[in-house]
């Protein structure tokens, strides 16, 4: 079971990869994820205990220093997260779909799981890929109202952190709607 979730974002591969290396020593902690995401950024996306996994934070942050463009750390995060993550989600005949975007995956990734925590939602799925210029989003679905709840707490985290880029809710979506927004990511963090 994951507790605990980070995800590191910098603006050079070099100093990402000495992070990588820096955080695996430091603590035991699975790496999901390290590569490049446009626009030439490099992501660590990492997960494992709360003690170790902020353990392992806290040394790439000092490593990484003024080299992060973005990071976040969710000490509980919710398992309906790491379930999208994985690229395992099923919707069908939803009420509505909420959709949040924000300029950096680490807030994104924040947002979701703030949406999750507050609303009584699930998670559709979340697209964190080289083909979006370095922006991420994720969606969720359930009632209406429930919807609104969830794209009003992830507006409020992307907010906060000046990276939010747009928010929609799609209220009775057609299937066809559905087939499309739903298509498998073409980046998938492995190992989660």
């Amino acid at each position: 079971m994951i507790e605990a979730l980070a995800l590191i974002e910098l603006d050079s591969v070099a100093r990402g990869l000495r992070c990588v290396d820096d955080l695996v020593k430091r603590a035991r902690v699975t790496v999901h994820e390290a590569n490049l995401v446009e626009p030439g950024k490099f992501i660590i996306l990492f997960s494992g205990y709360v003690g170790e996994v902020t353990e392992a934070y806290d040394a790439a942050c000092e490593r990484g220093a003024e080299r992060i463009v973005e990071r976040m750390l969710l000490p509980m995060v919710h398992a309906g997260l790491v379930v999208g993550l994985k690229g395992k989600v099923e919707v069908k005949e939803p009420d509505a779909v909420g959709v949040v975007e924000g300029r950096h995956l680490a807030g994104v990734i924040e947002a979701c799981d703030r949406s999750l925590k507050e609303a009584d939602v699930a998670l559709c799925g979340l697209r964190l890929h080289g083909g979006l210029g370095g922006r991420a989003y994720y969606v969720v679905h359930g009632r209406q109202h429930d919807v609104e709840a969830a794209l009003e707490a992830g507006e409020e985290v992307l907010g906060r952190r000046g990276t939010l880029h747009e928010v929609q809710c799609v209220a009775n979506p057609h299937a066809e709607f559905l087939e499309w927004l739903l298509r498998p990511a073409p980046f998938t963090p492995g190992g989660l």
